[in-house]
């Protein structure tokens, strides 16, 4: 079986780029580097290996192989918008502007399979994740050497994209608002360098994500975007199916019982409670 360290290792790579003291054009670049060599090793495994049956392979094109292809599509098209990002605030604004709405032009021509991917749907996994269902326009849009059909399904690319969307839409808004700041810094959000582990359970941390989701703590961040981010950041894997989980949170007699464990602790801390 493939080993799925070293992924990890590549993305820890990349978490220490994110943070590492140069600028933008060359952690994009560097990091576009780790990600094609991990992508290259991948593929050279896949194309080979015997799935156990269909479930382990709509799980890998679904979730594992658009992890690392959404990372590599995002620092690749970062590194293109820098390296023809104009002079001058008023043109990088309406360059910036621009890529935002090619962005969302993508997003609205595909927002059946969005909304499908989005709501943690499977009645269409074995057509969009299974190999050997090819659509044309998955050739039209994917990367040159993604052609190869032992490699690829209809959706997995589309995943991919739609993923990396999601940090591009945020990179790009923190950066028209940092013109609109007059140039002043902005934090871009990205994945942290040091994890820490969670000592809760699953279930606790998943109201709590939520909780910061519904509260825009982090600002427009999409949730699976915020999510993701968790998971790496806390060293644990959630359920994949969020709307599942936050439908079993609702039906529960107590619907916040970690909040409010959270909130009689700081009350205690604070003397307000015995």
């Amino acid at each position: 079986m493939f080993n799925f360290q070293n992924l990890h290792d590549s993305f820890a790579e990349i978490y220490m780029i994110r943070f590492a003291n140069y600028n933008i054009l060359k952690k994009s670049l560097e990091a576009s580097n780790i990600l094609g060599e991990a992508f290259n090793r991948l593929k050279k495994f896949i194309v080979s290996y015997q799935f156990s049956d269909e479930i382990e392979e709509i799980s890998f094109f679904k979730e594992i192989k658009p992890k690392l292809c959404y990372r590599l599509i995002y620092y690749r098209k970062l590194y293109n918008i820098e390296m023809n990002r104009p002079a001058g605030m008023d043109k990088q604004k309406e360059y910036l502007s621009e890529e935002l709405n090619e962005i969302n032009k993508y997003n609205a021509k595909r927002l059946d399979f969005i909304r499908y991917y989005r709501s943690g749907s499977t009645q269409l996994d074995s057509l969009y994740f299974l190999r050997g269902k090819m659509d044309s326009e998955q050739y039209l849009e994917t990367f040159y050497y993604e052609l190869d059909p032992n490699f690829s399904t209809n959706y997995d690319f589309k995943v991919a994209k739609i993923l990396s969307n999601d940090m591009l839409l945020a990179y790009l808004m923190q950066e028209i608002e940092q013109l609109d700041n007059n140039g002043l810094a902005s934090v871009h959000f990205d994945f942290p360098a040091t994890k820490l582990t969670w000592q809760g359970s699953k279930t606790e941390l998943m109201e709590q994500l939520y909780s910061w989701d519904s509260a825009r703590t982090f600002g427009d961040v999409p949730l699976t975007q915020l999510s993701d981010y968790i998971q790496n950041v806390f060293n644990i894997r959630l359920d994949k199916n969020l709307s599942r989980a936050f439908s079993d949170m609702k039906i529960r007699n107590v619907p916040t019982p970690f909040l409010d464990k959270l909130k009689e602790a700081l009350l205690r801390r604070m003397g307000r409670r015995k």
